[in-house]
């Protein structure tokens, strides 16, 4: 049983996509869309960069979600493959809901451009930071956070795989909390180089903002299901779709438990669709019996 799943922020680089465009239509016809969805052209920014620009959120939520869809269409051309689930890394459920049929993807990268913007705008730059915790016990973590905060934010945004949790709030909270996670026995703590804290309720202001967008766009029925962030279960309720995606800007990403949920249900094959691989490698961490592979370019297309 094959899902598959769809990478976050943080996945970009220059380049990503254009080896795909350069080589199948259907690849190209996406970018097209983006373009004119956007009103901007979003394909040369992935293609040639600046990295400054495409490392801004507003820049590359919607360039990930291109990549990842562009990628999603050549793989259903060429191979026949089909999922049994699907589900993304944050940003990636947005890829993993086009993947579904429950949103269309001019939509789509319109939404996650001004999500991007929303979670930019709802932290001012400095105020908020986020870190990658290694090596602690998910429950010493959260108790870590609870005495960092001192009337601050700080608390887990992001299971990514055994051992490694993301944390997410106010700046000094968050040193507070790699400084506590270090005396606590962690491997390492180490600040990411993001310009907001996602995933935590400092977020929720952007939630908010997203609501109002995803009211005025159309949810339709969906297969596979996809499994999202907030429960790590899989949902084919669409109704459903917009509460979740509004909730899960300021939720943790629950992706341990997600992958683990959908190995459960049978899956052991996993397919990851979108730029670079960092999917790939938790996933080979989480669900030690099942295959992963990655699909961005042309030689993870033969691969398969």
């Amino acid at each position: 049983m094959i899902a598959f799943v769809f990478p976050g922020q943080g996945s970009q680089s220059p380049g990503m996509g254009k080896d795909l465009a350069e080589n199948f239509p259907v690849a190209r016809q996406i970018f097209e869309e983006a373009n004119d969805a956007l009103g901007f052209d979003l394909a040369k920014l992935c293609f040639n960069g600046p990295e400054e620009d495409l490392k801004l959120t507003a820049n590359t939520q919607p360039a990930i979600l291109t990549v990842s869809v562009a990628a999603l269409r050549v793989v259903e051309q060429e191979t026949g493959l089909a999922a049994a689930y699907a589900a993304g890394h944050s940003l990636g459920e947005y890829s993993a809901l086009v993947c579904s049929g429950a949103l269309q993807f001019a939509d789509a990268v319109r939404t996650v451009r001004q999500r991007g913007t929303f979670m930019q705008e709802a932290v001012p730059v400095g105020v908020g930071a986020m870190a990658a915790v290694m090596g602690l016990d998910s429950d010493v973590l959260a108790a870590v956070c609870a005495e960092a905060a001192q009337g601050d934010v700080v608390s887990p945004a992001n299971f990514n795989s055994p051992g490694q949790v993301v944390i997410a709030g106010h700046t000094g909270a968050v040193e507070r909390a790699m400084e506590l996670a270090r005396q606590r026995g962690a491997k390492r703590a180490l600040p990411l180089p993001v310009s907001a804290p996602f995933h935590c309720s400092l977020m929720a202001p952007a939630g908010e903002r997203l609501r109002e967008v995803l009211d005025g766009i159309r949810v339709s029925a969906m297969k596979p299901p996809v499994v999202s962030n907030v429960e790590a279960a899989p949902n084919e309720d669409h109704g459903r779709v917009r509460e979740l995606l509004v909730t899960q800007v300021s939720a943790p990403v629950r992706w341990e438990e997600s992958v683990a949920r959908m190995a459960e249900l049978g899956v052991d094959r996993f397919v990851e669709i979108g730029p670079g691989k960092v999917l790939s490698g938790l996933i080979k961490r989480i669900a030690k019996g099942c295959a992963a592979q990655s699909v961005e370019d042309t030689s993870g297309l033969k691969a398969l």
